[in-house]
């Protein structure tokens, strides 16, 4: 799966939180929210739209609200393509360590076999 495809693929399952999705699909649509959120800052930098008090800007608030339930959605996706239940991107507010354990079931290997959560997907 490449870059283009991966974000194509997470905006059309925009909410969908069954089924499963691949390593590759996760990343991609971390980089591209990354990158997003970073040229938001920058241009509320240099229109002047950033908060002097430390919040985000427009441009970066409408990134993270078109954003915020995709990132959720693939997320759930790819806890369960290791047959994990979504809930536990609840480790990022949680508690402070609770990020570690989750990046690292993030980064690991798809289970090659049907689980409860549906068939391994195509790509």
């Amino acid at each position: 799966m490449n870059f283009r495809i991966a974000i194509i693929k997470c905006f059309m399952l925009y909410a969908v939180f069954t089924g499963r999705s691949k390593r590759a699909e996760f990343w991609w649509f971390f980089l591209f929210c990354a990158i997003l959120g970073l040229m938001g800052q920058v241009v509320d930098t240099s229109l002047g739209l950033d908060s002097s008090i430390g919040g985000n800007g427009l441009f970066t608030t409408l990134i993270q609200l078109a954003t915020f339930l995709p990132s959720l959605a693939v997320g759930a996706r790819r806890l369960h393509d290791i047959n994990r239940s979504g809930w536990w991107q609840l480790l990022w507010i949680v508690i402070f360590i609770g990020w570690i354990p989750l990046v690292i079931w993030l980064a690991s290997a798809s289970k090659n076999e049907n689980n409860r959560f549906g068939a391994e997907p195509l790509d």
